[in-house]
């Protein structure tokens, strides 16, 4: 096993969780080892997904993971949670191609969906044939989704879709967009697949983060829909935002794997690296270090857990899943970057992950709510007070 990827267990949660919530964790690491690890810091160095990861990824029962019906795994919120943090510890961008396949784009039709759209695209979705994206994200609307510009418009019997969508993961890998607009009543989510006319994505390339996953921005130029194209239970901007909620509480976990991920190569290296004739993990400031990674990884398994005991009890609200996600992620990044310290000058070279997680972190601090704006979240949940719009 990579040393980046073993297992971190401090305080022995392993001991509370199912047989087989540790199987399906098990077999995605493993997953991730064999098939991931040889090739990720060349996906990452070009800028590209690894297509050919996919059927593997959905003979695990990856895709709607999370799901139950139409060929999915049906796993619970606790086995979902794992198997997010396995397929982080191997990059980010592996774990958010995951997410948006699930959380946004197949929960999306799970949720809001017509029984017949459930039926045609979930079934082929989770065996990984027909990929996803989620068109949320405008160029001058991210952190307030309810500004969007984007505007889909009656025309007899159907619907005019214009707008432009950005930031949007696996945009241009995607066979079908989940794209929110503007209607008359509000917010509506439609279906649109590719080779649709007026419909084209390009990638966004440049990026110092995320590399190994898809980028893209969604044109949409006088592109006609159908009532059967547009998602019938999807009304308001409530939809999104509980698909969001889904794919945080995913990002939650996933941020573990990134951190132990961390945390393992520092501690490796801090064994064995010597300076002033010892290994520097003799050292107090070292120890220091790995002291507080530890304490602060343990906290968010904690967190974590109770996250999905409460999702699969029925209880879990979505404030509570963005405590998880503003914490994990902001303890992950801060680990990242103190692996990178205890690593010096081999903190920044592709011969070990640590860099790749830090410059990862960075996006998954921001996407899916920045850290600032789940601050407010809470402050509202805790005061009644609402410090935004």
């Amino acid at each position: 096993m990579t040393p980046a990827l073993r297992d971190l267990d401090y305080f022995g949660l392993d001991e509370l969780l199912a047989p087989e919530d540790k199987m399906s964790r098990d077999a995605v690491r493993q997953f991730v080892e064999k098939h991931v690890m040889p090739r990720i810091e060349h996906n990452f160095a070009t800028e590209s997904f690894a297509l050919t990861l996919v059927p593997a990824m959905a003979e695990l029962g990856i895709f709607g993971a999370n799901l139950k019906g139409y060929g999915c795994a049906g796993m619970n919120g606790i086995a979902y949670g794992l198997i997010m943090q396995e397929l982080e510890a191997g990059d980010s961008g592996l774990r958010s191609f995951a997410s948006v396949q699930s959380a946004l784009s197949m929960h999306a039709i799970y949720a809001f969906g017509a029984e017949e759209q459930k039926r045609r695209f979930l079934p082929e979705m989770a065996q990984g044939k027909i990929l996803g994206c989620f068109g949320l994200t405008e160029p001058d609307h991210g952190s307030d989704p309810a500004g969007m510009e984007t505007r889909a418009r009656r025309d007899g019997d159907g619907w005019v879709l214009n707008g432009t969508k950005r930031w949007i993961t696996n945009g241009t890998l995607a066979d079908v967009a989940i794209v929110w607009a503007r209607v008359d009543e509000g917010i509506a989510g439609f279906l649109v697949e590719k080779g649709k006319p007026g419909f084209s994505a390009r990638d966004i390339k440049g990026k110092f983060s995320m590399r190994a996953s898809v980028t893209s921005e969604l044109i949409f130029e006088d592109v006609r829909l159908t009532d059967g194209e547009r998602l019938p239970q999807a009304r308001g901007l409530r939809a999104p935002l509980a698909c969001l909620n889904e794919a945080r509480y995913g990002i939650a976990w996933g941020a573990v794997g990134a951190a132990r991920a961390c945390y393992n190569c520092a501690l490796d290296y801090a064994k064995s690296r010597r300076q002033f004739a010892r290994p520097i993990g003799g050292y107090q400031l070292v120890q220091a270090k790995l002291v507080g990674m530890l304490t602060e990884i343990t906290k968010a398994q904690l967190v974590c857990l109770r996250l999905g005991q409460l999702k699969n009890a029925g209880k879990l609200r979505a404030e509570q899943v963005s405590f998880a996600k503003r914490n994990n992620v902001s303890e992950a990044l801060k680990i990242a970057r103190s692996a990178r310290d205890i690593l010096g000058a081999n903190g920044i070279v592709n011969e070990y992950p640590v860099i790749r997680h830090m410059l990862n972190l960075e996006t998954v601090n921001t996407y899916e709510g920045t850290y600032d704006i789940h601050t407010l979240i809470l402050g509202r949940d805790i005061t009644g007070l609402a410090a935004f719009e």
